[in-house]
């Protein structure tokens, strides 16, 4: 006579991260995720899902998995834009938005021997008080075209610079004398020969009128600690050209489309400014000659773009333990709290551009 069959065993319960959607079969293992993935309403996401990922490649990638369980791609692809993949509620909204989201690309300055161009380019009174007061701290963005310098033409000197406001407006641009001789002007790049640098203005007055710009007219010994009257430094690999400007700023002010990491690879290596702008902007630039002026436009794009997402960000006012992390609860505290309530204490660990729109926002975030 034949045994019934075992019953089925009961199945285990998962705990289910409420960002990524992985699933565990014990509480603590993800409370352990939840600690190292730094989940939080600034992560990119899926806006079809809601899926968080580490970077906005790795939305792409997950929108067109094959593996996925989700409709993602299919309604991305009917109502998504595919430079900063926001889903709109209809066809016409989408042409519309579309239209807005692609921008043109700046016309290049050339390569043709000018005078330094400079903007009288000082805050306002009005403005330093909206910055005071807590509103956002200006930006300007900067580029620098590099000649070789050393017996192989190796070493990386600056020879051109330019730096633009928000607005796109031109506050420096010249050709810059390097301390050492040329060995390479790296023509095909650069576009740039010995004449152009004839006459150009000695690298320590360059460094002196880019601090003017960036710290308002003021000198550093009186520059506040919080670098209010400061402005935000925007570029691409920044500290490379600040490196071969021969200048420090403070890194709390620099802001780095090569470094930001929504705007990095899925593995955390930088892109080229050329993907960037092409991927997020939807126009091609470095075609030939690279043209400081059109980069410079090119990454302050990119800045406001990142900027300005709304994250909708919840600071709890008083909460002091709930905003600084988990580090701030024991493991017994954590295991009772459900997966909603982890997500809240998470915190990002990197500073999400979204938050230099005010000045007064949590730092941990």
């Amino acid at each position: 006579m034949a045994s019934d069959p075992d019953p089925p065993k009961p199945k285990t319960p998962r705990h289910k991260c409420p960002a990524c959607y992985k699933q565990f079969n014990r509480k603590l293992h993800l409370i352990e995720h939840m600690k190292i993935s730094y989940h939080s309403v600034h992560q990119p996401r899926c806006w079809v899902c809601q899926k968080h990922c580490k970077s906005f490649e790795s939305v792409r990638e997950h929108i067109n998995s094959p593996l996925s369980k989700t409709n993602c791609l299919k309604i991305f692809v009917e109502q998504g834009c595919n430079l900063c993949l926001k889903v709109l509620d209809s066809p016409s909204a989408l042409k519309e938005h579309k239209q807005m989201c692609c921008l043109v690309a700046p016309v290049p300055l050339g390569t043709k021997i000018t005078p330094c161009i400079e903007s009288n380019f000082t805050m306002s009174g009005s403005i330093m008080d909206e910055m005071h007061n807590g509103k956002a701290q200006k930006a300007v963005a900067m580029d620098c075209e590099m000649v070789g310098g050393g017996s192989d033409g190796s070493i990386d000197l600056c020879a051109r610079v330019c730096l633009v406001d928000e607005a796109e407006n031109i506050i420096l641009h010249t050709y810059v004398q390097p301390q050492i001789p040329v060995t390479n002007y790296r023509y095909e790049v650069t576009g740039l020969t010995e004449d152009h640098l004839r006459d150009a203005i000695p690298l320590n007055e360059v460094q002196d009128k880019i601090k003017k710009i960036l710290y308002n007219g003021e000198s550093v010994g009186r520059m506040p600690p919080d670098g209010v009257k400061a402005r935000l430094l925007v570029g691409h690999d920044i500290q490379h050209d600040l490196n071969c400007l021969r200048m420090k700023y403070p890194g709390f002010l620099l802001r780095d489309t090569a470094k930001y990491r929504p705007l990095m690879k899925t593995n955390l290596v930088s892109h080229s400014l050329k993907h960037l702008t092409k991927t997020y902007l939807g126009y091609n630039i470095q075609s030939g000659v690279h043209d400081p002026y059109e980069d410079c436009i090119s990454v302050m794009r990119l800045y406001k773009r990142m900027r300005g997402q709304d994250h909708r960000q919840v600071f709890r006012l008083g909460d002091e333990k709930a905003n600084s992390g988990f580090d701030s609860f024991r493991s017994m505290e954590l295991e009772k709290k459900a997966p909603d309530e982890l997500y809240e204490i998470s915190t990002s660990d990197y500073k999400c551009w979204c938050l230099d729109l005010t000045k007064d926002c949590n730092p941990g975030s």
